[in-house]
């Protein structure tokens, strides 16, 4: 039997719902009239990341592309209650950090300026293009929200304390008691610094806080974007949406 490729997966910006009809943007149009050369009538997924997933055809309409709407094939689910605060680090890793963070099932993207920040322009526009990216590629319909970068000292003053921070610290000695005593808690945040680690004023508040924990990530350094891998892994996966899914279908069957 001859297998079909999976259809095409884009995030648009108005409302779904039946005969709903909307344009795509200039580098949809160009991605699929001139990238893929798709036809009249051809079939793609559309996504906006409040009305689910949904069938669509596409029309031509002088040089642009229009989605013509037609049934839902996925309602909207909500991301894990994770947040990601990192310190902006070099635009190639940060573009990386985005992508995986996304994959791995943030619900925000929150940039903090620390002392020893490399990077203190952060572009919320190029986060975002890169978060949509990584939602298309990866069956994802729940997009993150993101926050302009904000100083370390004013989230911290601003901080909603039910939200519990799991931060890298890596003069934490190597055990996993601590998230493990944390796993009930629903509402998480992963926070990275940035190269060189926290300044010890910094370190030392963070230690002070009650809604804070420090966490090991091993035996060795790692670089900021390794770090968020890690850490927002080690949080889904004791604490996350990884750890409360039901078994998979994939189990060995007896």
């Amino acid at each position: 039997m001859k297998m079909h490729p999976p259809l095409k997966r884009l995030f648009v910006n108005f409302s779904l719902q039946p005969k709903a009809q909307g344009k795509a943007s200039d580098a949809q149009y160009h991605y699929l009239a001139h990238v893929l050369r798709m036809k009249e009538k051809e079939k793609v997924l559309i996504f906006n990341g409040e009305d689910g997933e949904w069938i669509s055809t596409i029309s031509y309409i002088k040089k642009s592309i229009s989605f013509n709407v037609e049934h839902q094939t996925r309602t909207q689910t909500k991301p894990s209650d994770l947040h990601y605060i990192f310190s902006p680090i070099k635009t190639n890793r940060l573009d990386y950090m985005i992508q995986k963070s996304v994959e791995m099932g943030v619900s925000a993207i929150r940039p903090v300026i620390t002392r020893y920040t490399q990077n203190t322009h952060c572009n919320v526009n190029r986060m975002r293009t890169y978060a949509i990216s990584a939602a298309e590629q990866c069956n994802i319909i729940s997009l993150p929200s993101i926050h302009p970068p904000i100083t370390l000292d004013t989230l911290l003053e601003d901080w909603d304390q039910n939200r519990h921070i799991v931060f890298a610290d890596e003069t934490c000695i190597h055990e996993n008691s601590k998230i493990q005593a944390i796993a009930h808690i629903v509402h998480m945040a992963v926070l990275i610094g940035p190269e060189g680690g926290f300044h010890p004023k910094e370190k030392e508040k963070l230690h002070s806080l009650p809604f804070v924990t420090p966490i090991s990530l091993g035996p060795r350094i790692l670089r900021a974007d390794t770090a968020a891998v890690a850490a927002i892994a080690l949080v889904q996966s004791t604490c996350g949406d990884w750890y409360k899914r039901q078994p998979s279908l994939c189990s060995k069957q007896s």
